[in-house]
């Protein structure tokens, strides 16, 4: 396991007290990301209705070393237990990036669901980078799949 060095600040109009993030148990592979709600919704935060979706500011911003991304991931209990996912999982965070992260929850629930301040949204895990350099040829190599798709190798 390889160990890698993030710098995070708090972003202005953010709240000092919410907890940053860190690893629940010694097995986690993500941290939990919480809700940093700016002054106007502190207090009473927000309920998303069934179907509906919203941006969620966490009140932090990071620097990842080059060559590694940040994967913004669902947290299964509110998967499970809610119907509460993210629209563009799992998001990504570049090495470039500085600024505020912010979670794009979406309810898939039945009913309404409420996220209030300090809640835990999403969690973040870090993973290091592949980039891929094409090579254009006139024809790709066989193999026994070959071009079949959807549903091609078995039922299910």
């Amino acid at each position: 396991m390889a160990n890698i060095k993030v710098s995070i600040m708090r972003v202005a109009g953010s709240d000092t007290g919410i907890t940053l993030p860190a690893y629940e148990t010694i097995g986690a592979v993500g941290m939990d990301l919480r809700a940093n709600f700016k002054n106007d919704l502190r207090v009473s935060g927000i309920t998303l209705q069934a179907g509906q979706r919203a941006l969620i500011p966490t009140g932090l911003a990071i620097a990842l070393p080059n060559g590694y991304e940040a994967q913004i991931r669902p947290r299964s209990g509110l998967a499970l237990k809610k119907g509460v996912s993210i629209v563009n999982s799992p998001g990504t965070i570049d090495w470039d990036y500085r600024g505020e992260i912010s979670i794009v929850i979406i309810n898939h629930g039945a009913g309404p669901f409420d996220i209030n301040h300090g809640d835990r949204i999403a969690q973040m895990v870090f993973a290091p980078v592949t980039r891929a350099m094409f090579l254009v040829v006139d024809k790709l190599d066989d193999t026994t799949r070959g071009t079949g798709g959807y549903g091609s190798t078995g039922q299910g």
